[in-house]
């Protein structure tokens, strides 16, 4: 079965990217501030080959940049790279506050119609 939406997900690069927990830990490392590919690999429990195939795919994603200094490569978050992500997160979000306001708004039209018929509701008398 083939799923239809608004916006698929393949037009957010970075999504898939993120369902790999290597790749997360690795964005969360480079959260603090610009690391090496070696330093990086000495917190990882993956080999270095594997650090550097992990942020390869990140930059492709643009999720992250590179520079290097001497023979250093170092990556960086590129939070342009997060725009799309950022965009698609907060339309589900738009989406689901449309729906609950859609919600309350029908709830609120049936409990009003229902005390039309019925009359206000009867209050108890205080002893």
């Amino acid at each position: 079965m083939a799923y239809q939406s608004a916006q698929a997900t393949d037009d957010i690069p970075g999504l898939a990217v993120l369902a790999d927990p290597t790749r997360r830990v690795l964005l969360d490392l480079l959260r603090r501030k610009p690391l090496p590919v070696g330093e990086l690999a000495s917190q990882m429990p993956v080999s270095r080959p594997a650090v550097s195939q992990h942020l390869k795919v990140l930059k492709e994603a643009q999720l992250v940049r590179e520079h290097r200094q001497g023979t250093r490569h170092y990556f960086a978050l590129n939070p342009a790279g997060f725009a799309g992500l950022r965009e698609y997160a907060d339309s589900m979000w738009q989406e689901a506050l449309n729906a609950f306001a859609t919600y309350v708004a029908e709830q609120t039209r049936s409990t009003a119609k229902s005390r039309a018929r019925t009359g206000p509701p009867k209050r108890r008398k205080e002893r």
